[in-house]
């Protein structure tokens, strides 16, 4: 009997042994599991901080986008308003001869191409120059031996453009198309 309970004290301390091995395994497990929770955390935190970050990027860059076009929109009005000025004159000016109407015409026209070349805004367009009609809109065509094929005969509207970019296409007539 003695021997039994020996041995049965064995299988208890052995079934003790074995039950806290799994009970500190299951620990093991929990803070691995925990480790690995704690990490996505803070992966987590990290990917909400950088989204944040780029949201509140996104947000100020088009913030500034909208103040420089708004910046470039009011400098571009003051180099005209001068120009609208001037009109204002000559329209009140009601004794000034013909002569003078049309010197201050030309001189109100001068005014606003210096102002357009200040901007970078070129014209193009002329008589006599190769139809290209990616940059110009033939709305006529004439038969002219004294032009050469597809050559501007007459332009309606000049075109204008701003660096290689277009903002309206020259109106012309076309020769020998």
């Amino acid at each position: 009997m003695k021997k039994e309970k020996k041995e049965t004290e064995k299988t208890e301390k052995q079934v003790e042994e074995t039950e806290a091995a799994e009970v500190k395994e299951e620990i093991k497990e929990e803070s691995a599991e925990e480790k690995l929770q704690k990490a996505l955390d803070e992966k987590n935190d990290q990917f909400l901080r950088l989204y944040a970050e780029y949201d509140n990027f996104r947000k100020r860059s088009q913030k500034e986008k909208q103040d420089i076009y708004s910046s470039s929109k009011a400098d571009v009005i003051k180099e005209i308003l001068p120009v609208l000025d001037n009109f204002e004159r000559a329209a009140s000016n009601k004794e000034a001869s013909p002569e003078d109407y049309q010197k201050g015409i030309e001189m109100i026209f001068n005014q606003f191409v210096q102002i357009l070349s200040k901007q970078g805004v070129e014209s193009f367009g002329e008589k006599g120059d190769a139809f290209d009609p990616n940059i110009h809109n033939a709305v006529m065509t004439v038969e002219d031996d004294s032009l050469g094929e597809n050559v501007i005969a007459e332009v309606f509207t000049k075109g204008y453009k701003l660096g290689d970019r277009i903002i309206r296409d020259a109106v012309v007539k076309v020769a020998n198309s």
